[in-house]
């Protein structure tokens, strides 16, 4: 029976690992993804105002293709001990420090509002995924109840 035992915990330690690794190249995607959402955007309305051929659309254009997440690498690492917010993306860097000035843990509706988002739907949900991807990376803690808040301890602070 300890046999069959070991193999349970052996195979679910296997399966777990085969679904993080999933879960970062779905990440990865979504990341990917979500930079080209940005661009795309970006080049319609630099397209209705006229201006699509301007060489700062194609210096943002650029600028969003070759840097992390275009190319497959994570936009948000995986915090290491000691690792500086710095080493993340400007609107992921601002979603960190409005959950630093907190005096307590915050929603992602209310991380939105900080950020002047709004309280759409969509709007929250977007600042969600980010709050959460931050979580899942280390850079944050998330609360049972949804809530996010800065780590502390070792390495952390």
């Amino acid at each position: 029976m300890a046999e069959i035992l070991t193999w349970v915990m052996q195979r679910r330690m296997v399966l777990a690992e085969r679904l993080r690794k999933e879960l970062a190249e779905i990440d990865a995607e979504v990341a990917r993804l979500e930079a080209a959402e940005v661009v795309i955007g970006q080049f319609i309305e630099a397209e209705r105002a006229g201006e699509a051929d301007d060489p700062a659309m194609d210096a943002e254009l650029a600028q969003v293709t070759s840097t992390p997440g275009a190319g497959g690498m994570l936009l948000v690492p995986q915090r290491e001990p000691d690792m500086d917010q710095g080493l993340l993306p400007e609107d992921y860097q601002a979603l960190v420090q409005v959950v630093a000035r907190a005096a307590e843990p915050v929603k992602a509706g209310e991380v939105s509002v900080a950020l002047g988002k709004g309280t759409l739907p969509g709007q929250v949900e977007a600042v969600r995924a980010k709050l959460k991807r931050l979580a899942e990376r280390g850079w944050l803690h998330r609360t049972p109840a949804g809530r996010y808040a800065l780590l502390t301890g070792p390495g952390h602070g």
